[in-house]
């Protein structure tokens, strides 16, 4: 495989197969509560997946309003800034390296959460969406509930927004992270603005393509600004339109935040690929398209073999390949590549999110 450029950046060396591999981010919500803060469990997950080359993180909200799901962690606090260094030094003491998902829910979110309603670039319902809680289910399970009406937001709201974003960008690199990644994708606040059908305002963020892509650019800028263009990411998910966000109009627009990401010289975009079986598949076009619209890192995820992988990158459409569900599973992913060993398949369901324990989270089997 040829994965290169973040490579050079960070000295890594493609010539290691360890090295080849970036991790991408899973929910997963352990963090200590109360204060929604990394603990020494987290830590030991990170850790243990630390052979590959680039960690990007599990999604970290950067205020209690941008909290959308139980027990995820934040980067607004001293105490969660204290608890990410946890991870940061377990996981370069292995070599790797590793960027913070700054995360805003949108509208994605409920009172029963984190005890505010929700706001959003419209005062729009997501249909048919759920975000869970734990509420003392005998086995431990999440319970899911469904998403409350938003407030539409402010001017000072967007500004407030802005400025938690780089707070959480300032206090992730102070934490020890190598950059930070902006997530622009999955239905959530920036995804919100982007979208015509979740963004009906009629004001500078809203209205026509140019303005919904404000909200992201500005906090592109503004993060850029704060920690350096080199440490900033953005992630994207033109083709998912789960949490009510179908928008016909979404793969221009799309696009032309990228022109918009190409000028800023951030150091990667982050295509975020659907993971189903019958999800669709983003057509050579759009990839062409991307290419030749940005000149830097693009990192395509979405549950990829190896092989699938590969082709993308001898194609020259991608380079970097992040791997998720295999690294759930199998901490030693990247070995048993190497190798071409079997992988433990099994999910338990019932601790993919939550759980104060080790079970589901850090107990799953290296190879022998």
């Amino acid at each position: 495989m040829k994965y290169q450029k973040l490579f050079q950046q960070y000295n890594l060396s493609g010539n290691h197969l360890e090295n080849r591999f970036l991790m991408a981010p899973m929910t997963r919500s352990r963090a200590s509560q109360p204060g929604d803060i990394p603990n020494a469990l987290m830590a030991e997950y990170y850790a243990q997946r630390s052979t590959a080359g680039i960690i990007i993180t599990e999604a970290v909200q950067v205020s209690l309003q941008g909290k959308g799901y139980a027990k995820t962690p934040g980067i607004y606090s001293k105490e969660q800034k204290e608890g990410w260094k946890l991870v940061t030094e377990a996981v370069h003491k292995n070599g790797s390296k590793i960027f913070l998902q700054l995360w805003h829910v949108g509208r994605v979110s409920s009172s029963k959460v984190n005890g505010l309603q929700p706001i959003a670039p419209s005062a729009l319902l997501a249909q048919n969406t759920n975000v869970y809680i734990f509420d003392g289910a005998v086995n431990g399970d999440a319970t899911f509930v469904p998403v409350e009406q938003p407030r539409e937001m402010d001017k000072t709201d967007i500004n407030t927004v802005i400025d938690e974003f780089v707070k959480g960008a300032k206090n992730a690199i102070e934490a020890g992270f190598d950059g930070v990644e902006i997530h622009g994708a999955n239905g959530y606040l920036i995804d919100q603005f982007l979208r015509s059908n979740s963004n009906t305002r009629t004001d500078e963020y809203g209205g026509t393509k140019q303005k919904r892509i404000r909200l992201l650019i500005e906090i592109s800028q503004a993060v850029a600004n704060a920690v350096g263009k080199e440490k900033t990411g953005v992630r994207l998910s033109p083709f998912i339109s789960f949490k009510d966000m179908n928008d016909p109009e979404i793969l221009h627009t799309i696009m032309l935040a990228v022109k918009k990401l190409n000028k800023l010289d951030i150091a990667y975009i982050h295509l975020c690929e659907a993971d189903w079986d019958d999800a669709p598949q983003i057509p050579v076009d759009f990839r062409i398209d991307l290419r030749s619209n940005f000149k830097n890192t693009i990192i395509a995820t979405g549950n990829k073999t190896p092989e699938e992988g590969e082709m993308l990158l001898q194609e020259n459409l991608v380079d970097l390949i992040g791997f998720g569900r295999n690294f759930l599973t199998n901490p030693d992913y990247p070995a048993r590549v190497e190798r071409n060993l079997s992988l433990n398949q099994i999910i338990d369901n019932h601790t993919l999110f939550g759980g104060g324990t080790e079970r589901g989270y850090t107990d799953y089997p290296f190879m022998k």
